[in-house]
C-alpha cells in the first residue's frame, strides 16, 4: 500500500476548509490513483434589472470539491467519481451556513458511463463553446440551453470512437423510455471540432396523454491560434426542458406547465436557438470572450413579453497564477431565466482557484 496517511488527514481536513486546498495527490491504494480536486470560486454581481430595483450579491457557494478513484482491472479501466458544491437551494440562507448538494456521481468502465452527470445534451454543445462565468448563463441558445435538468439523476453513455449515445432518466416520470440522445463529433488535425446530434423524449401532454418529441442540433468550434469561433444551432420539439425555454417562457422540470413544452390546447411547441462566440488569448495572462445567443418558441403565453430569448456576455479573464484566475463579464439578457437572473444587465467580478 502507498498511501501517505499524512496527505490523506489533509485532504480529509481541505474537504471541509476549502479555503486551504491546494493541489493534492493522494497516492495509492491497492493499485488504485486517488485524487481530488475542484475549486474555490467568490463572486460578486452587480445587477441592473429592467424592472425592480439596482442590487449587489456575493457568494462562495459555487466553490465545490471531487474525488476520484482510477484503476486497470484485468485490462479494463474503471473509475469513480463524485463531486459536489454549496448550492443546495434547499438551505436556509440566513446564517450562510450551505449544505452540500451532489452534482456528479458516476462509474466509468472503458467507454461506458453510468450514473449522475453531464446529459448528452451537453456534451453535444458544452466542449464547442467559449467561456462565460455566469453559473446560470451556459449554453443559452443550444440544446442544452440553460436548463435545470443538466445532470440527470442517472445516465448511461457510452462512447465508441467520436459517437455518444445517451440514456436519460426521463424527465416525464410516466414515460415508457429514457430521454434520448444520439451524437457524433469530428475532430481536424488543425483543431477544429463539428458536433451533431439529435434527442428524443416522450412528452407529458396532459393528464394520462405524452407525445414523442425530437430536436436537432449542430455545433462547431473553430480553432484560428490564439483565437477560436464557437457556433450552434438547434430546432425541435419537447427539448424546451433541456434548452431552458418555452411556451411559459423560462422552463422548470417541476411542473407540465413549468417545463413549457406544450401549449394551451397540449400541443408541442417548437423552439429554435442558436449562439456565436468568439475567444482570444491575449497572451498567456489574459484571454477574453463575446458570446451572443437566443432561443424562440414558437408560440408563447399571453402573459410572456417575448417569444425570444436573448443574452450577450462579454468578458475579460486575467490569470495571476498558474490556477489562480480574476475575471470580469458584462452581460444582458431581455428576460428572466430564474430569480438570481432577472431580465437586465449584470456586472460580475470573480476570483477562482482550481486544485
Amino acid at each position: 500500500m502507498k498511501l501517505n496517511k499524512k496527505s490523506l488527514a489533509m485532504a480529509v481536513a481541505l474537504s471541509t476548509v476549502t479555503a486551504q486546498a491546494h493541489a493534492l495527490d493522494l497516492g495509492e491504494v491497492g493499485g488504485a490513483n486517488l485524487s481530488i480536486g475542484g475549486y474555490v470560486k467568490a463572486e460578486g454581481i452587480f445587477t441592473d434589472p429592467d424592472g425592480g430595483d439596482r442590487n449587489f450579491d456575493a457568494s462562495a457557494r459555487q466553490s465545490r470539491i471531487n474525488f476520484k478513484v482510477d484503476k486497470e482491472v484485468q485490462g479494463h479501466s474503471v473509475t469513480g467519481f463524485i463531486e459536489g458544491d454549496f448550492w443546495d437551494n434547499a438551505t436556509d440562507t440566513s446564517d450562510t451556513s450551505y449544505a452540500m448538494r451532489l452534482r456528479h456521481a458516476y462509474i466509468q468502465v472503458d467507454n461506458f458511463t453510468l450514473g449522475q452527470t453531464w446529459s448528452g445534451q451537453f456534451f453535444a454543445n458544452a466542449p464547442f463553446d467559449v467561456e462565460i462565468l455566469d453559473f446560470y448563463g451556459t449554453g443559452v441558445g443550444s440544446v442544452s440551453g440553460s436548463g435545470a435538468v443538466v445532470r440527470p439523476d442517472v445516465v448511461l453513455h457510452y462512447t465508441p470512437g467520436g459517437f455518444r449515445f445517451s440514456l436519460q432518466d426521463p424527465v416525464y416520470q410516466d414515460a415508457d423510455f429514457p430521454d434520448m440522445v444520439a451524437s457524433y463529433t469530428h475532430r481536424t488535425e488543425s483543431g477544429h471540432a463539428f458536433n451533431a446530434a439529435v434527442t428524443g423524449r416522450e412528452v407529458e401532454t396532459g393528464i394520462d396523454d405524452s407525445e414523442f418529441g425530437a430536436a436537432f442540433s449542430l455545433a462547431a468550434k473553430l480553432n484560428f491560434g490564439n483565437t477560436s469561433l464557437a457556433l450552434s444551432g438547434y430546432t425541435g420539439k419537447g427539448n424546451n426542458v433541456y434548452s431552458g425555454w418555452g411556451y411559459n417562457g423560462a422552463t422548470n422540470p417541476s411542473t407540465i406547465a413549468a417545463r413549457g413544452e406544450v401549449d394551451a390546447s397540449g400541443d408541442l411547441v417548437s423552439t429554435t436557438g442558436l449562439s456565436a462566440g468568439l475567444s482570444h488569448r491575449f497572451n498567456d495572462q489574459f484571454r477574453g470572450n463575446i458570446r451572443y445567443a437566443q432561443v424562440e418558441a414558437d408560440e408563447v403565453s399571453p402573459t410572456v413579453a417575448d417569444d425570444t430569448l436573448q443574452m450577450i456576455n462579454v468578458n475579460l479573464i486575467y490569470t495571476y497564477l498558474p490556477n489562480l484566475d480574476f475575471g470580469i463579464e458584462w452581460r444582458d439578457r431581455n428576460a428572466s431565466t430564474m430569480p438570481l437572473r432577472p431580465g437586465g444587465q449584470q456586472v460580475e467580478l470573480m476570483a477562482m482557484y482550481r486544485f
